[in-house]
């Protein structure tokens, strides 16, 4: 099977949509990962070339500032946190950090890799980017 061409591309927000439920942001149809968090070499479906993509730190950042915000920031609201033991506080939120950790991050990835799907970043492209280049 062929793999969608350039002016087949789904939109911006198709594409990271396709990515966060982890299917394929070319087609939508096959699966974006074959386990926790690796990612399928090609689309099973179209064929699309998946590994192409370079998701290496950004989804790992973009989680801890979702659920930094999401349950951190809340929780230092509740006077709770100021008056209890360390160790009933650690207990508390160390286990929906680590839930939401592990439930987000191959979804922020999918949306990631979703996003540099549509925006044409490959692998390949690590030449172009001054940061790299250490002269």
């Amino acid at each position: 099977m062929q793999a969608m061409s350039d002016t087949q591309r789904p939109g911006f927000f198709t594409a990271l949509k396709r990515g966060f439920k982890g299917r394929c942001p070319a087609c939508g149809q096959g699966a974006l990962f074959w386990r926790y968090l690796k990612v399928e070499p090609n689309c099973p479906a179209c064929g699309h070339e998946l590994s192409q993509y370079p998701a290496d730190d950004g989804p790992a950042y973009f989680t801890i500032l979702i659920v930094g915000h999401l349950v951190v920031a809340p929780l230092l609201a509740f006077p709770f946190i100021w008056k209890s033991p360390v160790w009933l506080v650690l207990l508390v939120t160390l286990l929906p950090l680590a839930l939401f950790t592990l439930i987000l991050l191959p979804r922020i990835k999918g949306a990631f890799i979703g996003g540099l799907y549509v925006l044409g970043v490959k692998e390949d492209d690590r030449d172009i980017h001054t940061a790299d280049a250490a002269d």
